[in-house]
């Protein structure tokens, strides 16, 4: 594992009753370290298979507070440990005296470096982890939203042989309310059979691109509505627009945006393009920004669904404080891995809970950090 730390100083904050006085002793540090997620079975999309997840984890102490933070590193994405190292080396936060001053100091790590978003998301997170237990309070109180009034969340299946298929669907019978399997192959009905002669449980299915012909997309859509399918998620590259909005007139299932979509910048794109988004912190750098892109998605009257990577408890209690009130949740990232390091948000009756304790609601579980 690789360490190293930042510091800088602190300034007077009123939270919950407390106040952190003005101490020139009270730093902001800031440390990382390496750690890679085994699946619990080989996972595969449309295009590649994986049997591990690396990622970074971040902690920022300050004044006796600590603050956790993630970033996961799907190979598919582009960033690696060695490159989210290399970002945080950048990090100087020691213009920034008061370390809820959020929207500034997150302005400032965005413009560090281009792309680096998982990198980014990592600094949001712990950030977001430190000023509500400054607070005293997790964020989806902060943030006025009702934790128990979160939608389902999906559990991934991946694609796979009908036999694994069939064995990784009855694994999770009882635990979940609604599977998501991945498609975009020749095999797609063969999958979706398999999972239909164990459970009639509904399912989203997200097709990472794999679909090319937008009438076989269509004809698709049809039988898979016939299926108990509720929604459909990237039909088809992400750049292919005019398609991808033909498709959704007519589709008679929500297409959501996934790989067309990363960042609020994109998000009135979809608009006409889609029906909903797939909002990820790991793409679209964090806490701060999934807030503004629900936001923004709401009011153009498009729906919202959270989604993750394979990530530890950390990240993923992080996107459940935002999850209340969304018309789609696939938070089962932690669900997926054997060696899962963070305690956090819980799977109760399908859903994925956030914890009430202050920040984003998490602990380490293991000795990490240096």
């Amino acid at each position: 594992m690789a360490a190293a730390s930042l510091a800088v100083p602190a300034t007077s904050i009123m939270g919950n009753n407390k106040t952190f006085k003005n101490k020139s002793s009270a730093r902001m540090k800031l440390t990382w370290t390496t750690y890679d997620l085994q699946l619990k079975h080989v996972f595969t999309i449309s295009g590649f298979s994986r049997k591990t997840t690396p990622v970074v984890l971040t902690k920022i102490e300050y004044d006796g507070l600590v603050g956790y933070g993630e970033a996961s590193l799907p190979p598919y994405l582009g960033e690696t440990q060695a490159s989210v190292i290399e970002f945080l080396k950048k990090v100087d936060l020691s213009p920034f005296s008061d370390p809820t001053h959020l929207e500034e100091i997150l302005h400032y790590i965005d413009h560090i470096a281009e792309n680096n978003t998982a990198a980014k998301a990592s600094i949001d997170i712990a950030l977001h982890d430190l000023t509500g237990k400054i607070i005293g309070a997790p964020w989806h109180k902060i943030w006025g939203l009702n934790k128990m009034e979160v939608p389902d969340t999906t559990f991934t299946i991946g694609i796979d042989t009908d036999e694994m298929v069939r064995k990784k669907t009855r694994e999770v019978l009882g635990d979940f309310n609604i599977l998501k399997i991945k498609v975009g192959g020749e095999h797609d009905k063969r999958m979706i059979e398999a999972i239909r002669s164990v459970t009639e449980l509904p399912m989203a299915v997200d097709a990472n691109q794999g679909w090319k012909d937008k009438h076989e997309a269509l004809d698709m859509i049809h039988w898979l509505k016939e299926k108990g399918i509720v929604m459909v998620e990237q039909p088809m590259p992400k750049y292919d627009f005019d398609n991808i909005a033909w498709l959704t007139e007519r589709s008679p299932l929500p297409i959501f945006a996934d790989e067309s979509l990363q960042r609020l910048r994109d998000i009135e794109k979809m608009k006409g393009v889609f029906s909903g988004i797939n909002i990820k912190l790991m793409k679209c750098t964090g806490m701060r920004e999934a807030w503004k892109m629900r936001n923004l998605a709401e009011a153009l009257n498009m729906k919202v669904m959270i989604g993750c990577m394979t990530e530890t408890s950390c990240a993923i209690s992080a996107a459940s404080q935002l999850s209340a009130g969304l018309d789609f949740a696939d938070l089962d990232g932690a669900l997926l891995i054997s060696n899962d390091c963070f305690e956090g948000a819980k799977l109760e009756e399908g859903k994925i809970i956030a914890s009430d304790l202050p920040g984003i609601g998490v602990k380490l579980t293991q000795k990490l950090f240096k």
